[in-house]
């Protein structure tokens, strides 16, 4: 990618930026449209997953990118342990909620769909920040 002219790199971070950015508002649209089709709102809790779920990575590790990797840190520990606990929080709530006969099978697969779509926006934006383009400008 070192090739291509500068105009064109940023031009390309900027498409898997809006790219990254689609997934999420995707993401969101089948959220709502989880609580609005079965006029039931009750699967909106996950969302409070979704807000604790960036909360360990912030506090405990910042930029630091050696979460990925084996350790001997107890907070990269904790963090990794918070954060998947979230992350089954995430996928439990409507799980629960489908059990308790709160929620019928529809929601939770536009719940689901949801959590899935917002990892693979996790994981774009985690591929798309091991390029530094935006550094060399």
């Amino acid at each position: 990618m070192a090739d291509l002219p500068r105009y064109m790199r940023l031009c390309l971070q900027s498409g898997k930026l809006a790219f990254v950015a689609i997934l999420v508002s995707g993401g969101i649209v089948l959220q709502i449209l989880a609580c609005a089709l079965f006029n039931n709102w009750w699967p909106m809790l996950t969302v409070i997953m979704y807000v604790i779920l960036p909360m360990p990575l912030m506090f405990f590790v910042g930029s630091d990118l050696s979460i990925f990797q084996a350790s001997d840190n107890v907070w990269v520990n904790v963090t990794k342990f918070l954060t998947g606990a979230s992350a089954i929080g995430s996928i439990a709530i409507p799980a629960i909620l489908l059990h308790a006969g709160v929620i019928g099978w529809g929601a939770l697969a536009l719940e689901l769909s949801s959590f899935f779509v917002f990892v693979l926006a996790i994981m774009c934006y985690i591929r798309t920040g091991d390029d530094n383009s935006y550094s060399s400008i």
